[in-house]
């Protein structure tokens, strides 16, 4: 189940809140948590990297780094599109919301792995970081953003106040990236010949959180669930994760409109 030649590495995630303002960015807050807590369940260190936070609540995305045994092995069964339905705390007619948020994982490049970037090819811009204000407030231009301009792949890092780090840890988060697209694209030539696998393609919708007018968490590749929605929201995952890693699939999938 965990035999992949990465599966072994640290996890990078990444999540980012979809189309619909404060909805999905409460949302993909709410994913952060879930992850956080999975990670502390299983008893991984988690190093957080960059984080936008939204206009009114939640975040627009973060990224964070997983570390401990297998981490990418077990986390790369996220990736995908992440679905909420639920009576809008922010809505004061208490309608039901559908919200979206993505989620991708990468494996942390390690000493072991070379990956080879021409430092010209990478433009690196310098600002000041945000921060919530007062004495927090960031004076100098600490932020890193690095361009690879064969790519396009934009890393941001502004966690830390010393722009060296800032620097190191988004240089690493840019290699992993690279390294992981060179990897999705040995993974669909070989795709080509194998059609079943087109279920995992990056950015289909995975699972379906469900609090209104009933509470479910359906995946909707495997189609195993569970009614204890707090639950898995509080980090309990492995149900999900093993049956996907397992090759569990549901014979019956519907589009991608599939409802819990």
């Amino acid at each position: 189940m965990l035999g992949g030649a990465q599966d072994r590495l640290n996890a990078i995630v990444e999540i980012n809140a979809g189309a619909g303002g404060t909805e999905s960015q409460d949302w993909a807050q709410m994913l952060y948590r879930m992850y956080r807590r999975y990670c502390e369940r299983k008893g991984w260190e988690v190093e957080e990297g960059d984080f936008q936070p939204g206009e009114e609540a939640g975040l627009k995305n973060v990224s964070f780094i997983a570390r401990g045994d297998h981490a990418y092995g077990w986390l790369k069964a996220e990736v995908g599109v992440h679905r909420l339905v639920r009576i809008s705390p922010f809505d004061s007619n208490a309608r039901r919301h559908t919200s979206f948020a993505s989620v991708f994982v990468y494996p942390e490049v390690n000493e072991d792995i070379e990956v080879d970037i021409n430092p010209a090819d990478v433009r690196i811009d310098t600002f000041r970081a945000s921060g919530a204000g007062g004495q927090k407030v960031n004076k100098t231009d600490s932020a890193i953003r690095m361009t690879h301009l064969p790519t396009g792949i934009v890393v941001s890092m502004q966690n830390e106040r010393s722009q060296h780090k800032n620097r190191d840890m988004a240089w690493k988060v840019l290699k992993s990236r690279i390294y992981e697209m060179e990897l999705r694209k040995q993974q669909a030539e070989r795709d080509k010949i194998e059609a079943g696998k087109s279920d995992i393609s990056f950015g289909s919708q995975i699972r379906n959180y469900v609090l209104a007018p009933y509470r479910m968490v359906k995946d909707v590749r495997t189609g195993v669930e569970s009614g204890n929605t707090d639950a898995v929201l509080d980090g309990e995952l492995d149900p999900f994760i093993t049956a996907y890693l397992l090759g569990v699939r549901r014979k019956d999938r519907p589009g991608s409109d599939a409802e819990a």
